[in-house]
């Protein structure tokens, strides 16, 4: 991936939700050649619109032309995706023939290995998004950055762990866009914690049909946090952030109350988009976690 300082990069973002519309926004106005891919209602309201953001409940809505495109182009500097776990495998045919690095940034625990087999190593870059949004009909409504938003940098990774320079340019450029990135050198291993955390979580949630629901049946809490443990304690590596590994030593009635507190915030709200995409994503996470102990 060329360096960012010695001229702008052509950017694809494929995955034109919240997250995607929002990496998009950012790095156009940094200055990049950046193309947003999106199908069917949101890719006819995107070219009536451009990309419409208002900050939280804010009447303000605020619009960004990002062009807009229906499939990729032969070659980018760099590929962002941005989709559901259960789209990789038809992003993956899309990508195969269209040259540039590929970061994926989502929910991904089935290792590298799927993904270089159809991409080449070389290609394949691992991440997760620190940005957050949530769609409101046409318009993206993303929460104000908060100390904890940049103390939760955008992590991003060779597959075998490596600092490259493409990796070291890449984190430039993102921060050079205003968005807060650092070089994670066992993502694979956060990506798998990520997902030991989330499936549990998402799934109590779904069972009480949402987080403020599940916050108040104290039992069941109890019983997602019995499920956490042995989901963090199930990993086949040491989790990253180490942090997490204090979910299978402190006190059960700790951990309870606080995540009792935790689903009643806002940043919980998200959890509670329980659409069927998002369900089928959660058994497919669960799946993936599961395929190393089947194999």
């Amino acid at each position: 991936m060329p360096d960012q300082r010695a001229q702008p990069l052509r950017i694809l973002v494929f995955g034109a939700g919240p997250i995607g519309s929002m990496f998009a926004a950012r790095m156009h106005d940094a200055g990049h050649d950046v193309s947003l891919l999106a199908r069917g209602d949101r890719l006819a309201s995107l070219r009536a619109h451009g990309l419409l953001f208002a900050e939280g409940n804010s009447p303000t809505i605020t619009t960004v032309s990002v062009p807009v495109v229906d499939a990729p182009a032969e070659s980018y500097d760099l590929i962002v995706v941005f989709v559901r776990t259960q789209q990789v495998a038809a992003v993956l045919e899309q990508l195969t023939q269209v040259q540039g690095d590929v970061l994926f940034a989502l929910e991904w625990a089935a290792g590298p290995e799927p993904l270089a087999a159809a991409l080449g190593t070389e290609r394949v870059l691992l991440g997760f998004p620190s940005l957050g949004g949530v769609m409101d009909g046409d318009v993206v409504r993303y929460r104000r950055e908060t100390l904890v938003n940049r103390l939760a940098p955008m992590s991003i990774g060779e597959p075998d762990g490596r600092i490259t320079p493409r990796l070291e340019a890449l984190v430039r450029t993102l921060k050079s866009s205003g968005i807060a990135a650092k070089a994670e050198p066992r993502m694979d291993a956060w990506l798998k914690t990520h997902v030991a955390f989330v499936a549990p979580l998402s799934n109590a949630v779904r069972a009480a049909g949402s987080p403020v629901a599940l916050a108040a049946d104290r039992e069941a809490i109890r019983v997602m946090v019995r499920d956490l443990r042995a989901s963090i304690a199930s990993l086949p590596m040491r989790p990253v952030p180490r942090a997490f590994s204090a979910l299978t030593v402190l006190p059960e009635g700790l951990l309870v109350s606080v995540f009792r507190r935790f689903l009643t915030s806002t940043v919980a709200k998200p959890l509670g988009i329980l659409t069927p995409s998002a369900s089928a994503e959660i058994d497919l996470m669960i799946e993936q976690m599961r395929a190393p102990a089947d194999a």
